[in-house]
């Protein structure tokens, strides 16, 4: 496999906006896009209007109508997510929720044709969770060990946030992978995320950390020389604005308790190449470090929340 373009499903409209999954597929195969991430409440949505709903069959329903989608426009699911799986909780009662939903997930994913599960780290409050590596690693490896079990077995692409309460930038994710050890669980790894962690600081007058050029060079040629290639499951492109006021209090976006990275996350992003809305990322030495450095070969989704 070269290089495949596909397309987050909220990236074309979100679906609190009146934008059905029809109109997503039939823009994304218009466009030219070769397949769809399925962003999990796309099709919670649809599931939410149907007759079965609340029941779990109301998501098996919602997945097969799904399924039929990806098959009249020649579109496959390349992935499926978010997965919260809470890696590192405190909760029990959340640890046994999260194991009740994987389940359902995976019959979801096995109607919809694919076979990864996309896993954000936690950015829930941390005191919630555990600062222990060693209890999320066993927490996520359960995880693998219950998806390589299926018939057939899942993978599992985690992603560090870049406002994660305990993983937010690539080389803690990879730590984490490491740990798993399992064939099945390996990296999505996203430009915004690894950008917008240890390039830039929307809270900064400057919108970016400090020596960020130089630091951030380093940073790439570090994880060139880090990642196994093979354990990148797919990656995803994303860009976004430079805000002209940094996001401190008084700014519009800023929301007390909320990371700042976590608001600009979902306020800012933009495509790649939009640097006329004010994209300021360096999202083509990103690509460059993963595509040329790592030797990556596969699917690239258009990721983001604007």
């Amino acid at each position: 496999m070269s290089f495949k373009p596909a397309i987050a499903s909220m990236s074309l409209g979100r679906c609190f906006a009146h934008h059905s999954l029809e109109q997503k597929f039939k823009a994304a195969r218009d466009a030219g896009l070769s397949g769809i991430e399925m962003f999990y409440e796309d099709l919670a949505d649809l599931a939410s209007t149907l007759p079965s709903h609340p029941s779990p069959f109301s998501h098996i329903h919602a997945a097969q109508y799904t399924r039929s989608l990806s098959s009249y426009y020649g579109l496959p699911i390349i992935a499926c997510g978010p997965f919260f799986c809470q890696e590192g909780s405190l909760s029990s009662t959340a640890k046994k929720s999260t194991l009740q939903e994987l389940n359902l997930r995976f019959q979801v994913c096995r109607i919809l044709g694919t076979d990864i599960i996309q896993i954000p780290s936690t950015f829930t409050s941390s005191s919630g969770t555990t600062p222990s590596i060693s209890q999320m690693v066993s927490d996520l490896r359960e995880i693998a060990d219950l998806g390589a079990a299926q018939e057939p077995p899942f993978r599992f692409a985690f992603e560090n946030l870049c406002f994660g309460a305990r993983i937010d930038t690539w080389s803690g994710a990879w730590e984490i992978v490491k740990g798993v050890d399992r064939e099945n669980f390996g990296l999505c790894l996203d430009t915004f995320n690894i950008a917008g962690c240890e390039f830039a600081d929307p809270a900064s007058p400057s919108g970016i950390v400090p020596n960020a050029q130089a630091t951030f060079k380093k940073i790439l040629e570090k994880m060139v020389q880090t990642i196994d290639p093979r354990k990148v499951f797919y990656i995803q492109i994303v860009d976004a604005e430079r805000l002209a006021e940094p996001l401190v209090q008084g700014h519009e976006f800023h929301t007390e308790g909320i990371k700042a990275r976590m608001s600009w996350s979902r306020n800012c992003r933009l495509f790649l190449g939009e640097q006329d809305r004010g994209g300021y990322l360096p999202v083509m030495d990103v690509l460059k470090a993963i595509c040329d450095g790592l030797g990556y070969k596969g699917w690239v989704s258009f990721d983001f929340f604007n």
